[in-house]
């Protein structure tokens, strides 16, 4: 008499499991790469709706023949920097308002943020840049 097994193995692999593990994997990588903070320029919009301004430490302008002009006084672009550190001396947490031509190049308005950013690694102060903005109508 032949024993015969009551399981017969199958060779068919099931592929159910593996879509709900990738289907996971895909949810985990998407919520983390979320959080992952990118490296861009940080810069504080004021609302266009409100009227209320920050507390401005110093007024950088950029008219449209690319000049720039720190409190309505000219500056050359190669003392932007030495210019922006004498008024900001002696404060921690100044605020600079940049006014830029709306057809300024984007350049221009890095080269300022770039000038605070590097007054903020040389004295470890923590000045920000605020890009002004005209109401919506």
């Amino acid at each position: 008499m032949a024993i015969q097994t009551r399981n017969k193995r199958s060779l068919e692999f099931n592929t159910a499991s593996m879509s709900d593990l990738v289907f996971l994997l895909l949810i985990f990588f998407m919520l983390t790469s979320t959080l992952v903070a990118p490296n861009a320029i940080k810069l504080l919009l004021p609302s266009s709706h409100s009227k209320t301004m920050a507390k401005q430490t110093l007024t950088v302008y950029i008219n449209d023949q690319f000049l720039y002009y720190l409190n309505e006084h000219q500056v050359d672009e190669n003392a932007l920097q030495d210019e922006i550190d004498l008024k900001l001396a002696g404060q921690m947490d100044g605020s600079v308002v940049l006014r830029a031509d709306q057809s300024v190049p984007i350049q221009y308005v890095v080269n300022v943020i770039d000038a605070v950013n590097n007054i903020n690694v040389l004295y470890k102060t923590k000045h920000k840049v605020i890009l002004a903005t005209k109401p919506s109508r």
